[in-house]
């Protein structure tokens, strides 16, 4: 006989066993200033990429191009970090560079990010290595937040680089806050490398206040070298299309054999996101083996979607599987959607969700 569950989980599973499990929508996660200096660096799934671990795609030339790009910006940024010697032993300090690593999605551009990243870090300086960061765009601007523009600056600009994953501009105020944080480290001497799905003025097409991104993104654009990443998205290569979803049920009943893992309604779910900051998103799932939602639908509002699109870079960078009953993973996203503004994000979640959902 069918057990009616908690939180409205229709499962076989006896009641006990599925209040022992885990729930997001029961996570509170806050996010103290140290704290977000110390994630700062790349995500788990990418802790021990490097140049040499990066497989360019032989067919794909602009894949090997794109690691000599890679390469060279590295030596630049050590050099400028450097500065020139003047009179009396003194040294000017040089700009930083800029490098935009821009193509489709799975192409390895947050491998290659990640590389830099290791790279800079395990380049001896006096003993130590350089330091270097490596966010979100998302934890970027939660960092200017917290710390406050000024004391941001003061706390980045010793950096050697600094290394930004997506780099997206979703609203104005984002836009003007990171376009002046970004010329202030560069002038320090702090380079900068980033990733996205777009050019650096093309960023804001097909979004809301346009002529506030334009004016904003043609003074970043002049800070960045772009480099193009191509090739398929790695993560459909030998994956069959997305199969049929499980029934609530054994969904509950692989939460309950899953240690660690959580089981949320998917509902009650992007109810919860809304809650919070999607810079929290990360604290949220930490330690979490695996994500299992039921009733999963398609999204018809605009500002649920883009939160789970936050949650689902989230859960990729961390190697935690989906499962879902419902509707297909391809389809959370409508049509309408995936033809709007924010298309790249959505197929850039759907591509991950799949690969999460495959591991699960």
């Amino acid at each position: 006989m069918t057990s009616i569950a908690p939180c409205g989980y229709s499962s076989c599973v006896p009641n006990q066993a599925v209040k022992s499990i885990a729930h997001l929508v029961d996570r509170h996660p806050a996010v103290s200033p140290d704290r977000l200096i110390a994630q700062l660096t790349p995500p788990p799934t990418f802790s021990g990429a490097s140049f040499d671990s990066y497989r360019p795609d032989p067919v794909q030339p602009t894949q090997a191009a794109a690691v000599t790009s890679c390469t060279g910006f590295c030596v630049q940024a050590l050099t400028r970090r450097a500065g020139r010697r003047k009179l009396l032993g003194k040294r000017e300090v040089l700009p930083g560079v800029g490098l935009y690593l821009d193509g489709g999605f799975g192409v390895g551009k947050t491998h290659l990010l990640a590389s830099i990243y290791r790279q800079i870090t395990d380049t001896a300086d006096g003993g130590t290595g350089h330091k270097t960061a490596f966010a979100t765009f998302m934890e970027l601007t939660q960092l200017a937040g917290v710390f406050g523009f000024t004391e941001c600056i003061e706390l980045l600009g010793d950096y050697t680089v600094v290394c930004i994953d997506e780099f997206e501009l979703d609203d104005p105020g984002n836009t003007t806050l990171v376009s002046r944080l970004l010329s202030e480290l560069v002038a320090r001497g702090v380079s900068i490398a980033a990733t996205s799905n777009t050019l650096p003025d093309q960023l804001g097409e097909g979004r809301f206040a346009v002529q506030d991104f334009l004016r904003e993104i043609s003074a970043l654009s002049s800070i960045f070298t772009p480099v193009r990443v191509d090739g398929p998205d790695y993560r459909h290569r030998d994956l069959p299309p997305a199969p049929e979803p499980p029934s609530a049920q054994q969904v509950a009943e692989r939460a309950a054999a899953t240690p660690g893992s959580t089981l949320d309604d998917f509902d009650a779910l992007c109810e919860h996101l809304a809650t919070m900051h999607p810079s929290r998103y990360l604290n949220l799932i930490e330690g979490v083996t695996g994500v299992f939602l039921t009733g999963a639908h398609p999204i018809d509002d605009q500002n649920v979607a883009l939160r789970l699109v936050a949650l689902t870079d989230r859960l990729y960078d961390a190697g935690i599987p989906v499962v879902a009953s419902g509707a297909k993973l391809d389809g959370i996203f409508s049509a309408e959607m995936l033809a709007g503004g924010y298309r790249k994000k959505y197929l850039r979640a759907t591509s991950r969700l799949l690969a999460l959902s495959s591991g699960g």
